[in-house]
């Protein structure tokens, strides 16, 4: 009959770490080959010879008056405003002012929502 090689449990773990990790190097070298083998990676392209001389900004209408900004906004979170209503499509001119809107139903929401909150 058959005998196991041995009973000691750390052999064993030994063992089959070293198998787990071999198939992991394995695998890690299949995926290395196929990151240098793949076809569809994009090569690099060639270095401009020279950047373009710059264009000449076409003559546009008089400068749009800079929104209101109140005392606590930085000029980042201006621009940051300003960006995201010029991505919804509006032209930057349309901002007359900002402001933060006082929206006390979020304030009483959560209020109400805390104390229906079994604890």
């Amino acid at each position: 009959m058959h005998q196991p090689v041995t009973d000691n449990p750390f052999v064993i773990m030994v063992i089959n770490m070293v198998i787990v990790f071999s198939v992991l190097i394995a695998i890690w070298g299949l995926i290395e080959l196929v990151h240098r083998l793949d076809p569809t990676k994009k090569k690099a392209a060639p270095p401009a010879a020279a950047p373009a001389a710059p264009v000449p900004a076409p003559a546009a209408s008089p400068a749009p008056a800079a929104p209101a900004v109140p005392a606590g906004l930085s000029a980042e979170t201006v621009a940051v405003i300003a960006a995201a209503v010029a991505a919804c499509g509006s032209g930057v001119e349309q901002i007359r002012a900002i402001r933060p809107a006082e929206q006390p139903a979020w304030r009483n929401f959560g209020r109400a929502n805390g104390m229906r909150t079994p604890r």
